[in-house]
């Protein structure tokens, strides 16, 4: 193939998905072969999932019926590779319950088996999300316990702080003691200091990080290019309301006397609670995935509650019982300045932080590499090309221990991605979030033409790594 005039580099890691089960529901009609091959037709040949504390490996443990499955995926076949890390929430599910109460020493000592056997089987790392049940009823102990199992696996400690709004600083110096005290190296994922009363702090979290890397510290962290992030719907709720799981959840959402006192959580605050809404308003929360409510896509909350004459926390109950508690929402929330800070610091990798799902999901699953080449090097500066590279396939093999991966040379895995670097440009949006990037010319996994012009082959080559 004659590629004059074009870039090779190795094909693209994907440091931080939520992409754990796509290629199982790709099979099952779930997602269409957009949602499920976005990432990869961006020249992503490699995904790192079970982030935020959730993942479906080992099956047994997820809790979730559903996706017990994980362990068909090498038999429905992948267009790119898979690596996961273990999710703590995933775990304590399992061993502790969905209760909000402290794990005794016996729980703690099954979960870290649990997490030993994961990380002795393959896991690329150990991941919590603090914000998120039930991960968010664990202590700093509980975690640093387990951070210790990576240490002794060498496999990294990779965090959702407790807290990325008002309280980011004291989440990240939680992490800096668990990482510390359990020897483990430390990860934070898509790093940004959101909501009104945390723009700008950046510009310390960043310091405090390059400052323990200065020390000897292995610290680093991976960020998506958008303003906005996404999650469900139900993070915008209290821990309490969470307590006992989804169906408790459901419970409280029914009784008019428990919508109040969530009205006045979100109005007062929860002491140690991230309170999204709290940091910024139902008119920067959209609704990105509602089955059943098609129409309340890509419309704020705030916006639905006044067209409907409701009360906004209302509408998002009643939203949730429509649907069994199954909505996914975008947050506008981060400030430009902060995302390009975070970008451009040498210890940053990218990661999509892509969930794909059907409706109008975050354009980030479609759009995050491209963008970085197109938008942030090409066209304004941030960082050269090399740079931009390096930090979508080097410094994420590096960090979750890819072997071979990341690197042209003779003898590494032929994973490649093929394009123009003066048209390389993300196209998905938030009212089309799934568009294809331009200037992606050829990608291939494990030596096989995945994707030819923005055209995915039938090759299905991609497996599940171990580490």
């Amino acid at each position: 193939m004659d590629v004059s005039g074009l870039v090779v580099a190795p094909g693209f890691i994907d440091a931080h998905t939520h992409s754990d089960t796509a290629a199982i529901d790709g099979a099952e009609g779930r997602l269409d072969t957009a949602q499920v091959s976005a990432s990869v037709v961006q020249g992503v040949t490699t995904e790192i999932a079970g982030n935020c504390g959730q993942s479906v490996f080992p099956g047994r443990y997820s809790g979730l019926a559903a996706l017990s499955r994980a362990h068909t995926t090498s038999a429905i076949g992948r267009v790119n590779h898979l690596a996961s890390l273990i999710g703590h929430g995933t775990v304590r599910a399992a061993v502790v319950g969905l209760s909000a109460r402290a794990a005794s020493a016996s729980e703690i000592t099954r979960m870290a088996a649990v997490v030993d056997e994961a990380l002795a089987g393959g896991a690329v790392g150990f991941s919590t999300g603090l914000i998120y049940t039930p991960g968010s009823y664990a202590d700093t102990a509980e975690v640093t316990a387990l951070a210790r199992v990576a240490a002794r696996h060498g496999k990294p400690y990779v965090t959702h702080l407790r807290n990325e709004m008002a309280g980011v600083e004291g989440a990240l110096e939680e992490a800096i003691a668990i990482a510390r005290n359990s020897g483990a190296a430390l990860h934070v994922s898509h790093h940004k200091t959101a909501g009104k009363f945390a723009w700008g702090r950046t510009e310390v979290t960043l310091a405090r990080l390059a400052g323990l890397r200065d020390a000897g510290m292995d610290v680093t962290c991976d960020v998506y290019p958008y303003t906005a992030g996404s999650t469900a719907l139900g993070a915008m709720l209290p821990p309490w309301a969470h307590d006992g799981g989804p169906a408790r959840l459901l419970e409280r959402l029914r009784d008019a006397g428990q919508r109040d006192l969530l009205r006045k959580a979100i109005a007062e605050g929860v002491p140690g609670w991230e309170n999204t809404v709290g940091n910024g308003g139902w008119d920067r929360i959209v609704v990105a995935g509602a089955p059943r409510h098609a129409g309340y896509q890509g419309r704020t909350i705030a916006d639905l509650a006044g067209s409907a004459g409701v009360d906004a926390l209302d509408l998002v109950a009643e939203l949730l019982l429509d649907e069994d508690g199954d909505v996914t929402i975008i947050s506008h929330s981060m400030r430009e300045d902060d995302v390009r800070r975070v970008l451009a610091a040498p210890f940053a990798m990218v990661g999509s932080d892509g969930v794909p799902k059907p409706g109008l999901p975050h354009p980030r699953w479609a759009g995050s590499f491209a963008r970085v080449l197109g938008h942030y090097a090409r066209e304004v500066g941030l960082f050269g090309l090399p740079e931009a590279v390096r930090k979508m396939t080097g410094a994420p093999a590096a960090r979750f221990g890819l072997p071979d991966r990341g690197v042209l040379r003779d003898g590494a895995h032929a994973d490649l991605v093929v394009f123009d670097a003066a048209r390389i440009s993300d196209r998905a949006t938030f009212a089309e979030p799934l568009l294809p990037p331009t200037g992606v010319r050829l990608v291939v996994v494990g030596g096989s033409v995945v994707v030819r012009d923005g055209v995915v082959t039938k090759a299905r080559p991609g497996r599940v790594l171990a580490c």
